[in-house]
């Protein structure tokens, strides 16, 4: 298993967490075609990681590219997508493809992203060796976004987060979990996570979203999701977390009151839509007490924060609304 990224916390820092110094660690132009690259996922993968990354092209049509790295710091993006091959379904439709998430469950890789079918909806693939891919069925009716998947089966079933959502960049939403049998018919709906009244915490008032692979815990699932403001500038993302119950990650033990990371530096609040931070992946290691977050930045490029695992628990435990 290959060390995760790390940096220690800057000198006079008490934030719980703290920006890679070199960010963003992927820039717009990472490949010959892309207008932007952001809101990609990484994963282990034999001796460094692979990811699954959205780069968008100067037409701005939106596509996923898989991409590896030693580091998890310094990505090779292949300069062609994904090519999808039929899954579980002939029909592997896709107007777009974006803000992937990608995990390994039991035997193989699975992929989740916002797909384009009459709407956004939520695509799954799964691929063994980031060289094939293949498509499954679509697990929702449009609209939908934000499909993250838990990294095993809870009572028998794998479980997805979601947020239902409209056709347009949607003024609300909620958190959902679904169960499925086979990674093709997904139901058992239940509401995990509503926005924050203004007054209780504004940065999350107006819609949630998870983000990463959910970290199962000694205290629950660690969730890092985005929450958003409508602000008279328009949307305003950040990133908290959340604690989950392990059996019954429907029910909520703690969420962060104030945000983890906010926009707050030049590359998070200028770009392609500014101030925005939205985290997409997440590596860590229990046994040396890390945490690595992948998050796109202004939706423009990639960039990583730093955390201990444990005082970002410690911290949505003693912060909670």
């Amino acid at each position: 298993m290959s060390t995760i990224p790390w940096q220690d916390r800057p000198e006079n820092s008490n934030d719980v967490m703290w920006r890679y110094a070199e960010n963003p660690i992927i820039n717009r132009y990472a490949i010959p075609s892309s207008n932007s690259v952001f809101n990609s996922a990484v994963v282990p993968f034999g001796d460094g990681y692979a990811g699954v990354f959205r780069c968008d092209n100067k037409a701005v049509q939106m596509n996923i590219f898989a991409g590896f790295s030693k580091d998890g710091i310094n990505w090779d993006i292949n300069h062609e997508p994904i090519e999808m091959q039929a899954g579980n379904t002939e029909m592997i439709e896709s107007a777009y493809k974006y803000d992937p998430r990608v995990v390994f469950i039991e035997d193989r890789y699975w992929i989740t992203w916002c797909n384009g079918y009459n709407g956004p909806t939520i695509g799954i693939g799964y691929t063994f060796d980031f060289k094939e891919f293949y498509q499954c069925e679509n697990a929702y009716l449009p609209f939908n976004r934000n499909g993250v998947l838990f990294p095993q089966k809870i009572n028998g079933k794998y479980a997805m987060l979601s947020r239902p959502s409209d056709n347009g960049h949607t003024p609300f939403g909620d958190i959902w979990i679904s169960y499925s049998p086979d990674m093709k018919y997904w139901g058992e709906h239940r509401l995990v996570m509503k926005p924050t009244p203004f007054e209780d915490s504004a940065w999350q008032c107006t819609k949630v979203g998870a983000g990463p692979i959910p970290i199962l815990t000694a205290e629950g699932w660690l969730m890092i999701y985005h929450g958003v403001i409508n602000t008279c500038n328009g949307f305003r993302y950040a990133m908290g977390a959340a604690l989950l119950e392990v059996d019954s990650p429907d029910i909520v033990k703690y969420r962060t009151q104030p945000y983890l990371l906010g926009p707050a530096e030049l590359y998070e609040q200028v770009g392609d839509v500014p101030n925005v931070v939205f985290p997409c992946a997440a590596l860590h290691s229990i046994e040396e007490d890390k945490l690595a977050v992948y998050y796109g930045a202004a939706d423009t490029v990639v960039a990583i924060a730093f955390g201990k695992l444990s005082e970002v628990i410690q911290f949505t435990k003693e912060n909670s609304l």
